[in-house]
Parts: C-alpha cells; structure tokens; sequence
C-alpha cells in the first residue's frame, strides 16, 4: 500500500511540486519515497511507500523495467503476481527478477504483453501511473471494484494525478473552483460519486478503466478493461445451477483462495471483527488457513446499542484467535471529528468514518495489513433497504404509472406534505419502476437539494441507471450499490481511515472470482424469509454456531445526533454554520442550513444532512492545511 502523484508538462518547478504531493500524502507511504523525472522535463512520477512484499530496496519505486523503457508508480498489491512471474519466466520473457516484489512482476509483464492483456490477468487493489519512455504515453489504470483511489485531471493547463485529493490541490498554480453542480448530490448522499470531485477539472477515473494521454498531455482518452455491469448481466444470464448447499462449497472456495492470497505478506497481518456475518466468515476462513493463531481486532463503544464487542469477543473465542478490543470513549471519538475534512481531502460525510479511523489507529499498532469484511452485504443482498424496496415496489406495481404519477403530484402538493409519512409516500408513488424507487427512497428529503445555493441537474451513476438492466428487482438495487455506494463511500472511508494510519486494508470478498461467481447466484440462494447472505451464512455457520449469529446488527455507528446536542459540539457545529461565515463563504443558503440546525435542537427533528453540511464546513475550515 502506498501513494502515487504525477504531472505532465507542469510550469512550475518539478522538483519542488512533486515533493510537496509527496509530503501531503506521506502517512500513505511513510517508509520511503522516491522520484523520477524525465529527461525532458515533461513528466514527474513520486511515490511513497509503506513496504509489505519485499522490503528491500528492490522493491523501491518510482522503478524501471530492465529494459528501461517503462516507469511505473504502484499503489496496491497484486495477490496473484507469482502464477504471473511463473509465466513470464516459461515464456522466457524474464531470465531472473532482481527482487521478490509484485511492483517488478506487473511492470515487465506489462512490457511482455501490453497494458491490457497484462491487467486482465492480474487480481488485486491497484492504482497503477506507468510511462511508456519511448511513446511517450502515461497510463493510469485502476482495480476492477474501486478499493484504491485515483484523481485526475487538469491544473493551470498541465495534467496532473493522486492518490489523494490534497495532493493536487498543493500544487503551485492550483486554483480550480469548488465543482458546485455536484453540491446538491453530496448532501443527498454525504459522498461526491465518481467520477467528479470536489473541484472542478479535478475526477475520479472509475473502476476498471485504463487513461491514456499521450504527449503534448492535454488530451486523454478512457477505456473499460472489466465491468461490473456486464459481470453482473452475465452472471444473471448465466444461473449458477447446483443446490444452495453446493453454491455454499463453491463460495467457500473461492474465498478460501482470495484469503489465501490475501494473507500474503512481509509484515504482520490481521482482520477487523466485528459481530456481523461479513468480518465473521473472513476470520473464520482466515483461521482455519492459518497454522497458528490470526490476530482480530474489535473496538467497542459503552452506548448501549452501539457496542457489538461482547459478541465479537464471543465468535473470537470460538475460532481461537488472538484477539485485541480497546473500548473508546464519546471523547476518543469526538477528538477525530476536526481531523476529517483534513484526512479525507474532499468533503465525505459517512459517520462510521470515525469509528473506522479508531479500530484502524487501534490495529495498526499491532500489524501493518488487516483484511476487512466489506462487500458482503453489496453481493449477497443483506441490506434491508433491499426487502424494503422490493416490498413496497410489489404493491405499488398493482396501479399504473400513468395513474401514480399524478397522485405523487397531488401528495406533495397537497397539506399531506408536512406530514413524515405523506411526504415519502408522495415521493415514492413517483417511481417508475424498482431502480427508480430506490433512487426516491434515497431522496426523500426535500431539504437536501435546497443547502446550495447552485442547482443544476448533475447526471450520475444513478439517474443513469437503465430500469429494469437486470431481470430481477433486488439484484438491479444491488448492482446500483456496487457501482457508486460502495465504491465512492465504503471504499473510501476504509482506505482514507486506514491509510491516515498507514495500515493497508485487503478485501477479499471483492476479488474478480468472488465478485463474478456471486452475480450468479439466484435471489433465492441470497434471500428468504426475510433474511439475507443466506449462502454466505451457509459458509459461516460451518465454522460458527448459527445460534452465535443470530442476532439483531448494530452497525458499526455512533450516536453524533446525541453528541450534537451536548455543549462542547454544540459549539463546535454552530461555530462552523455561523451565519455570517456561510455568507462571505457563498456557497450555502444560510436560511435552509439554520432551518435544518434549528428542526434538529429546538424540535428535535434529525435530518443526516446535519452531517454532511457539518463534514462539508469542516472541509472548507481544513483547505488552509491542504496547501
């Protein structure tokens, strides 16, 4: 795990630039560093890196090919660089490596096969800058699910990328204005959704996608070497056929290989365990692959329905792992929040960031790489929202659209509005089909797109969703999850949390095999009876009582709406949504954001868009830090 930045054909000074993107993000990478600059001055390449395969020097980079046509900066890993070696050396492409890393496996095998061959054999968490010295050519390449990051594009004309947000925005030169048209779908969604940022000129490049800018560098072009669309339609088109008990052995199999993968290391390695299914079935496949005994960390809160750790600490016994729980207290928590703005670049607004940030703080003294439960609920539909969606969907379907729509219209016009109920059920009539209820369920609350003062219509991953793209209402929900939920939210709050740390995170329900096999399942091995990840159950309970698990989930949550109320944060986010600060600031309707504050601390109506304009003012205090 590391960081990367770059630029091409930068007007400033190159040297000092390129150190300064190396210094903002150097708890990414805080073992070493290292630059290249072409002799032509037109490109940069720095990296800094947090060694787990081959801690030698061998394994430095910014680093050639032994041809020296190419240069590569990784960020990442490849869990299957040796069966790639392997073929490089049969095919007497490469005589001898000159270390153990996965970093010098993917740079020759680039040479050896090209760029797209070479990244579609390949599994791992990746972002990938690689010069072509000769065509002078930049690639930027990213993993298949979104796990490590990657922003690019353009500053004071020249092209520029990171890892991290704040790397860009400490370049000389950089004065790129807030992206203002994506402000009304952070605060319905407390994200920025790929492939904008925060600022505009300034993107995402998506999951599974190649960048290709060749020199003068002011023009690129993209291309999609895996998606997750056409796995999942054609796994949906392809039925996976056995019994559930059999789709049980072939889900435990191919996890058993990722974890195996995954546990490969030259520095300690751990899992995160909390009581859910997900972390549960990863330490219990970890273990039984493990000779001695894997290490499992859990934090714990006091409040009570927000601590699992009791029973984290009850499935650890069981499988007989070295297990570490640190309870923290509302104060540990509430020191991270004015750390935020500053750790996560860009305005992000998921409250679990703060836990998250803590169990990681907590692991990292104990390991430097800890593998991660996330993905399960996304692949196996475990969500409630899922069951929620489509039961509601099943009894509006009975009456038309043509006769909904007009009735939605009359709600929300009607004095039914300011009533909680009325006014979802009005927004949800609206819906023509399951995909766009979920949309509405998302965007249920009127007040969200009025915090700005900019209104345009921003087209995303999901106003793009095509209705009905997968025969089946849950697995069309599910799909729109994987596509921006999980990348642009849960993927960001573990790699941003993690890496403020310098621990690297793996997660292996997210390999390519997991991934595909899992779109092959029929609803019915995913759900029933109202409960979900049923194969995945199936798995776990081999390992793990089932009576052990059957319990109600509380999420790995806080209690912030509690926290507001008292007076130390109190102050603290009515200080940051002062009136007079929102005005010279121009960005927000004071009047809405007070309307909002005030439902919440006089009337005691929660809005999450508290949050998220809160994160959001935070970021906006922290940008003097990111220069």
């Amino acid at each position: 795990m590391c960081g990367i930045a770059g630029f091409c054909n930068f007007s400033g000074d190159n040297e000092k630039n390129i150190e300064r993107m190396k210094q903002r993000m150097i708890h990414r990478g805080p073992d070493a560093g290292g630059t290249y600059l072409s002799e032509d001055g037109a490109v940069a390449l720095g990296h800094r890196r947090l060694s787990i395969v081959d801690l030698s020097e061998n394994g430095s980079q910014p680093m050639t090919s032994h041809s020296g046509r190419f240069v590569i900066v990784f960020n990442g890993e490849i869990y299957n660089y040796k069966k790639v070696a392997d073929r490089l050396v049969s095919d007497k492409r490469v005589e001898a490596f000159r270390g153990s890393s996965d970093t010098e496996v993917l740079l020759e095998a680039f040479e050896a096969y090209g760029i797209e061959e070479t990244i579609r054999m390949c599994k791992g968490m990746f972002a990938i800058a690689l010069y072509d010295k000769k065509e002078k050519t930049l690639y930027l390449l990213r993993d298949r699910v979104g796990e490590k990051p990657l922003y690019y594009g353009m500053v004071n004309g020249s092209f520029v990328f990171a890892s991290d947000i704040g790397c860009i925005s400490v370049l000389d030169g950089f004065h790129n204005p807030i992206n203002r048209k994506v402000l009304d779908l952070y605060f319905v969604h407390g994200y920025v959704p790929a492939p904008y940022s925060i600022y505009e000129g300034i993107y995402k490049l998506e999951p599974g996608t190649i960048l290709k800018i060749k020199s003068p560098f002011n023009k690129w072009e993209i291309s999609p070497y895996w998606s997750m669309k056409e796995a999942a339609r054609k796994g949906q088109q392809n039925l996976f056929q056995g019994t559930e008990e059999e789709a049980a052995d072939e889900l435990e199999k191919l996890l058993k290989a990722s974890i195996a993968e995954q546990m490969v290391a030259d520095v300690p390695v751990g899992a995160f365990l909390s009581a859910g299914i997900d972390s549960s079935t990863v330490v219990a496949l970890m273990q039984s692959l493990h000779q001695g005994k894997v290490k499992s960390f859990t934090i714990g809160m006091k409040e009570e329905g927000y601590n699992e750790a009791v029973y984290a600490k009850e499935i650890a016994g069981h499988l007989g792992t070295e297990h570490t729980e640190l309870y923290i207290s509302d104060q540990d928590a509430k020191a991270v929040i004015p750390e935020l703005g500053y750790l996560f670049g860009e305005p992000f607004a998921d409250s679990s960031q703060i836990p998250t940030y803590l169990v990681s703080k907590m692991t990292r003294e104990h390991v430097t790489v800890s593998l991660s439960g996330d993905g399960g609920d996304e692949l196996f539909c475990g969500y409630n929202s899922y069951v929620s969606v489509e039961r509601i969907w099943n009894k509006m379907k009975a009456f038309p659209y043509f006769i909904r729509k007009p009735v939605s219209g009359l709600v929300l016009h009607s004095p039914l509005k300011d009533h909680p109920i009325y006014k979802v059920k009005g927004k949800l009539l609206g819906a023509k089909g399951p995909a766009d209820l979920y949309i509405c369920s998302n965007e249920t609350e009127p007040l969200a797109r009025q915090i700005s003062l900019y209104h345009e219509n921003c087209p995303y991953k999901h106003s793009e969703y095509q209705e009905g793209f997968l025969e089946e209402p849950n697995h069309n929900i599910m799909l729109m999850d994987m596509l921006m939920y999980h990348p642009d939210d849960i993927l960001v709050k573990v790699d941003r949390a993690a890496m403020a740390v310098s621990l690297e995170t793996r997660v292996p329900m997210l390999d390519k095999d997991v991934v595909e096999f899992a779109w092959t399942l029929p609803i019915d091995y995913e759900r029933g009876e109202g409960v979900g990840k049923k194969v995945l159950r199936n798995v776990l309970y081999r390992y793990v009582p089932k009576e052990m698990m059957e319990r109600p989930k509380k999420g790995f949550s806080i209690p912030i709406d509690q926290w507001l109320l008292e007076p130390s944060l109190r102050e603290w986010a009515e200080s940051l949504i002062d009136r007079k600060t929102l005005s010279e600031q121009g960005i927000l309707d004071p009047d809405v954001v007070w309307k909002i504050w005030d439902d919440f601390t006089q009337r005691g109506q929660w809005r999450i868009q508290i949050w998220y304009i809160l994160m959001f003012q935070e970021w906006m205090a922290s940008r003097q830090l990111l220069k």
